[in-house]
Formats: structure tokens, sequence, C-alpha cells
């Protein structure tokens, strides 16, 4: 189970985070940078900063020597914020989440090429066998080898 100190700090720190990228740091890098996601150690001590940017990778590459050039800005106002007896160091990671999601919509995509191209090879087809090949025509009642009725 996570640690619920450590996750209510993670999330302060996304939102404190956010808010002095949006309205404090006026790097020009920074403009299409949004913080997606931050992971915390269980002491504390450490706080991974997701981010995401619009853009090409070079973009991406230098909004995050952006985040990087304002870390000790960004570190002390988190301090402030937080109240806590230890600042967590700092640390900005690209998210991966829209190449991860980029991926899974070209998978879904050429998984819905492949079922129309199935559905139109099965049109006129017709079933192997019966309908259904378990289906017996003798009556319902059931009876064992000796003529005794199964319940």
């Amino acid at each position: 189970m996570a640690n619920n100190r450590a996750t209510r700090v993670a999330e302060r720190i996304r939102e404190i985070v956010a808010s002095i990228v949006t309205t404090r740091l006026k790097d020009p890098r920074l403009e299409m940078v949004t913080i997606t996601d931050v992971r915390v150690t269980g002491d504390l001590q450490h706080a991974t900063v997701f981010y995401t940017v619009y853009g090409s990778p070079a973009a991406i590459r230098t909004a995050g020597k952006g985040l990087n050039a304002a870390k000790g800005l960004i570190r002390s106002q988190v301090g402030q914020a937080l109240g806590l007896r230890l600042t967590p160091s700092i640390e900005f990671i690209a998210d991966a989440l829209p190449e991860s999601a980029r991926s899974f919509e070209d998978a879904l995509v050429a998984a819905r090429f492949r079922d129309a191209e199935i559905s139109k090879k099965a049109e006129g087809s017709q079933w192997a066998g019966d309908a259904d090949p378990y289906k017996s025509n003798e009556p319902s009642d059931a009876h064992d080898e000796n003529g005794d009725a199964l319940s």
C-alpha cells in the first residue's frame, strides 16, 4: 500500500511546480510545459517531476534545460510552501506517456484495419457443421445406463 503522506506531498509538489512554471517563470522554453506527475520517495527526500511538452523532441530537450536551469528556484519555493524539515531534491524527467499513447493508438488503428479485412472475408461464409453441435434430439429427461433418472 502506498504511503499516504508521500502521496499527499507528491500531489502538493505537483500543484506548486505547475503553478511556478505557469506564473513565475518567464522562460520562453517553458511556455508549453505541462507537469503530469510527481513521485516522491517514502522518506520524502527526493521528488521526481514528470513533464510533457507539446512539440518536437527538440522542444522537449529545451524545456528540460529550462526546468533544470530553474531547479534551484523551484526547489526553494517548494520548500517554503511545504514547510517540511527537509526540502526534497527535485529531478525533472520527460514523461513518456504521449509516446506510449501514440503507440497504443497506432496499434488500435492496425487492429481495426485487420478486423475490417476479416469481416470482409467472412461475408457470405457459413459455419462448419451444425449451429450447435452439442444439441441433442433426445428428450430432456436424462437417464444413466441402468435407466434411473439423473437428478
